[in-house]
Parts: C-alpha cells; sequence; structure tokens
C-alpha cells in the first residue's frame, strides 16, 4: 500500500494473517528496502501449460468478487491468435495507457508485445497530452471508449497525428456509433472493435481486412467457439435471435478460485461458459453484443434489451449519449426509462423526444420516463454502472 495508508490497513492485515508493506509511485517503501536484501538471480522453474498463471478477480457490481483461475495456457494461446490476427511484429510500437490492475492492459496488451517483439511506450495513466505526445513514435493503440471520445475533444488530434499509425483497437465498452464515424471522418481510421471478459481474455474481433462494423464485436477468433443459448434450457437459438453468449475454446478459464458451486453454474461440463452477456449472431456472422442479462428489462410481460432503445436514442439530435434502466413500477413489474447526457448543442424538449422515439419502437419499449444527467456513472474501463442509476431512480415511479 502506499504509505499514508500503512497505519490504516495494519489492522486490517493482522486481520487477515498477512502482513503490509509499502510503495509510494516513486517505487520507495518497505517493498523495495525488501527486495534489495534478496539475490537478484533465480533458478527457472519450468511450467506446464495448465499451471495457473493468474487470478483475476471479476468487477462485478453486485455480489462478492470471483477470482478468475487463469492457466499459462490460456494467456499464451489468446496472445498468439491475436499477434497473428491483428498482425503485431517486431515493427510495432504499442501506445500503452491502459490501467494494468484490469486483464485489457495487465494481459492483453502486454502479452502481444512480448509475443511479437515489438516495444511499448507504457504510460501511468490516461493522459490526452501524453497520448498525443507519444503517438507519431508508435504504431498502435489499445484503449477504452473514453480514449477515443477524449482524443476528438483535442483541436491537437489531428490527422496527421496518425499518419503512422497502423491499428485503434477499442473494447471493454461498447463505442458510439457517432465516436465510430467522428473518428473515421477526422483521421481516415476505422478503429476495430473486439469483446473480451476477465474469465476469457478475448473471444470475437473485427476483422483486420475487411468491414469493421459499429455496433458489433466482429466474429469469435480463430479456435474459439460461440453460440447464442436460450437463457432457460440452454438449447442454442437460431441466427438472428437474442439469447445468452456462450463460449469455448483455450483461452476459457479454470475456473473461480474457491468457489465451486458458482464455477458450477458458470462454466459446462463441456467447456462452454455462460457469459451472461445477451447477443446475437447476425446473417453475416458478425456478434452484436445487446446488454448484460441482469440489465434485460421485463415490462408487463415482454422483454426490452437496452441496446436496442438506447441506438435510437442515441440517434436524436442534442443526444450525446444515453443508458435505457429498469425500475420498479406498480403496473408493469418494471418500466423502461431513459437515461439521457445532452450534447450541449441544443436544450433537450423532452416530450417531443418521446414522441419522435415512438415512432421507430414499439409501444412497450419506450421509455416511459427520460431524465437528463450531466454524466453517465461509469467504472475505470469506461463501463456504465447501470446498478448505480437503479439506485438512483429507484423511486421515480412511487408516490
Amino acid at each position: 500500500c502506499d504509505p499514508a495508508d500503512v497505519t490504516e490497513l495494519t489492522p486490517v492485515a493482522a486481520a487477515a494473517g498477512a502482513a503490509v508493506e509499502t510503495m509510494d509511485n516513486t517505487g520507495r517503501g518497505t517493498l523495495r528496502d525488501l527486495a534489495a536484501t534478496l539475490p537478484d538471480t533465480f533458478d527457472t522453474v519450468d511450467r506446464a501449460a495448465e499451471d495457473l498463471a493468474a487470478f483475476l478477480y471479476t468487477s462485478g457490481t453486485t455480489g462478492r468478487s470471483k477470482g478468475a483461475m487463469l492457466s499459462q495456457r490460456n494467456l499464451l494461446s489468446n496472445a498468439e491468435t491475436l499477434v497473428d490476427v491483428w498482425r503485431f511484429t517486431k515493427a510495432d510500437v504499442l501506445l500503452h495507457a491502459l490501467p494494468i490492475f484490469h486483464t485489457h492492459g495487465l494481459f492483453v496488451a502486454t502479452n502481444i508485445m512480448l509475443l511479437s517483439g515489438g516495444a511499448m511506450v507504457f504510460l501511468p495513466k490516461l493522459d490526452i497530452d501524453q497520448l498525443i505526445r507519444f503517438m507519431p513514435q508508435a504504431t498502435a493503440l489499445m484503449g477504452v471508449p473514453t480514449f477515443y471520445t477524449r482524443l476528438l475533444g483535442s483541436d491537437d488530434f489531428t490527422a496527421g497525428l496518425t499518419a503512422h499509425m497502423r491499428l485503434f483497437i477499442s473494447g471493454s465498452a461498447p463505442l458510439l456509433a457517432e465516436t465510430h464515424k467522428q473518428f473515421e471522418e477526422r483521421t481516415g481510421h476505422r478503429i476495430l472493435e473486439r469483446y473480451g471478459m476477465t474469465e476469457t481474455n478475448m473471444n470475437t474481433s473485427n476483422p483486420y481486412d475487411g468491414p469493421r462494423r459499429g455496433g458489433t464485436v466482429g466474429t469469435p477468433l480463430p479456435g474459439v467457439e460461440l453460440k447464442i443459448c436460450d437463457p432457460d434450457t440452454g438449447e442454442t437459438l437460431p441466427q438472428g435471435e437474442i439469447g445468452v453468449v456462450e463460449v469455448r475454446g483455450p483461452n476459457v478459464f479454470q475456473g473461480y478460485w474457491q468457489m465451486p458451486e458458482k464455477t458450477a453454474a458458470e462454466l459446462r461440463a463441456d467447456g462452454f461458459f455462460i457469459t451472461g452477456d445477451l447477443g446475437l449472431i447476425d446473417e453475416d456472422g458478425y456478434v452484436q453484443i445487446v446488454g448484460r442479462g441482469k440489465d434485460l428489462i421485463i415490462s408487463g410481460g415482454y422483454n426490452i434489451y437496452p441496446k436496442e432503445v438506447e441506438q435510437v436514442l442515441d440517434d436524436q439530435p442534442g443526444v450525446l449519449e444515453s443508458a435505457v434502466i429498469g425500475v420498479a413500477h406498480g403496473d408493469l413489474g418494471e418500466a423502461p426509462v431513459g437515461v439521457l447526457v445532452a450534447d450541449g448543442s441544443r436544450d433537450l424538449d423532452l416530450e417531443a423526444l418521446s414522441q419522435t422515439v415512438a415512432q421507430s419502437l414499439a409501444r412497450f419499449k419506450c421509455p416511459r420516463k427520460l431524465v437528463v444527467v450531466d454524466a453517465l456513472p461509469r467504472n475505470t474501463m469506461g463501463k456504465v454502472q447501470k446498478n448505480l442509476l437503479r439506485e438512483t431512480f429507484a423511486d421515480l415511479f412511487k408516490g
């Protein structure tokens, strides 16, 4: 921990039978002092493919965090595949500003560069000025949508600045269609979206060559099987129907640390992992993620997938982005509510907006109320925290 927190954390560690060491952001602290007393060489220990390489704790918003057990094979196989499909070589320089407490920055980015033999500009945090400063030296950038919206917000981000760049990759949260459009207009580059999870690393990717389709996460990676299943029966659904995404492959984790019941509930005996994401496979084989299963809204017996409603709201003039949530409703069980962020170009007329949206959606899918907020709450990876929105607007239809 930081030396400033040692007094507060010492009793916590003692209660868990652990010791506390310190290190500040300059590298100074008792951990460094301890390391200085130890040998600087060691005998390499042979590892097998199925040996565990890491525990990564999921960024779940409810319940106890789960420690996903990832093997050497899980990590290596996924990195080897990504080096190939994203065409990384020793000539590449990756601009890395992702947090390394998450699989995106810790494993996907760094393992690709280790395998390809390329170089990495390693920044301590997202700083747009620093991204712009180092971009002329780089060939690739991996980011979350926030990276790209903030770059577009800077007048210093120009087409000339990206002339040396080969690839822009986005993941961890959906990229707005408007961001895709603005980025391509500004730079000539089409952002490549992909789909992954803590438990699996990467599952799908838009193609390096071929159409990179906004609103999709591309097709399954080589060696990865993906299917859409009925959440109740587990049966595979026909193409085009919405269901739960399940994946199987060498990238899929070994289970949850000391949680056998949770492992059995989410990891099938045949190796398919039940992701909890809702999605569909379109006629061209591209996967579309429409939301998390827990975000599904059931209103008056009808299923409402928030992503479909959000896409309509996001297309309205004056709307920067939206989040659709289900809120308790005395008559319907729960009702859809649209939470909007304005783009500042005009005052939002919510009544007129509701009427316009009603022309594009079935009546039961239309938000019963629209509310405007300054910004949507997000976690460190840019995902909208809909659980916080549900808490904030829980009483919207009461009284």
